[in-house]
């Protein structure tokens, strides 16, 4: 089954992997967010990408939440020493990466062209691709004044009072030529686990028009009433939403049409069948690494 994963760095990225395991090779698509993208020593980083990359290649590190397991990191101790910021952990291993990405770019490439290199040199048949060509990055405005995506999570480690949230560049942001032939081709499309406002959010203003919500279904990020990772929960109260399933279902009605909950929600399906999705029940804790949730959204789809 032709499938599609739109997908943040992390809860979508695992779930990504777990359709890896189980469909043919070529049949995954993964489109990510790139609204955290930033440039650090003159390196254009993909947060986003780089996860579901390292994820579907076994890469990933999980102990740290981001970047190549078994990474070092030599290099920002010697900028460090020479008095560059190091706030925002780059390892050695995923230095290269960016090494190798901004070379691409340097040399004409497109963010999707260098993205599909990195994937081939990973030797991953699943295809990661970014949302936009087109540069969009996410601003937080706080009691502190406007943030970047980086700064406010990492630097500032979310203490400052978030006000309200902004994609720069997402009006004129369009799909690539690559995203459209992917959700054409489709038979089912996933957004993934991750967080509605910063991680999907994004995706889904550049794709909307694309979207159809007959083939698509939503897993939600919350389960009991948390979120396994990231602030989510705490997100959505300060921006005014209720975190809740069904406060994120609301917020995916123009694009999906199923909606995944987790067994502990279940109070939550008959609000939810109200905005007329179909529900369905399970477990969407990924202690398998996604393969039992994925195999239960090809079932569903």
């Amino acid at each position: 089954m032709k499938t599609v994963v739109l997908a943040g760095g992390t809860g979508g990225a695992k779930l990504a992997s777990g359709f890896q395991s189980l469909l043919p090779p070529g049949d995954l698509t993964v489109i990510a967010n790139t609204a955290d993208d930033d440039e650090f020593f003159g390196l254009l980083v993909c947060p986003d990408v780089d996860a579901a990359i390292y994820r579907l290649a076994d890469e990933f590190d999980d102990e740290a939440g981001y970047g190549r397991k078994g990474d070092t990191f030599a290099t920002l101790d010697a900028l460090s020493k020479l008095g560059e910021p190091s706030w925002f952990r780059i390892g050695d291993l995923d230095f290269a990466t960016h090494l190798v990405r901004s070379g691409l770019l340097d040399r004409g490439c497109s963010l999707t062209e260098a993205t599909l290199d990195i994937c081939r040199r990973f030797g991953l048949s699943t295809r990661v691709l970014p949302m936009s060509d087109h540069k969009v990055r996410t601003r937080f405005t706080t009691d502190r004044g406007e943030l970047s995506f980086q700064e406010y999570f990492v630097r500032e480690r979310l203490a400052p009072l978030l006000r309200s949230i902004a994609f720069d560049g997402i009006a004129s942001a369009t799909p690539t030529q690559d995203v459209v032939a992917a959700l054409a081709a489709s038979e089912l499309v996933v957004i993934g686990p991750s967080n509605p406002l910063i991680s999907v959010g994004p995706i889904l203003q550049v794709l909307g028009p694309l979207m159809n919500s007959k083939r698509t279904v939503a897993v939600s990020p919350i389960v009991g009433g948390i979120a396994l990772k990231g602030p989510t929960v705490e997100m959505l109260r300060a921006v005014g939403f209720e975190a809740t399933p069904l406060e994120v279902a609301r917020s995916y009605k123009r694009f999906a049409g199923t909606f995944f909950i987790d067994s502990r929600d279940a109070g939550d399906s008959h609000a939810i069948e109200e905005l007329g999705y179909t529900v369905i029940v399970t477990d969407t804790v990924m202690i398998d690494g996604g393969i039992a949730l994925a195999k239960a959204l090809l079932e569903a789809g």
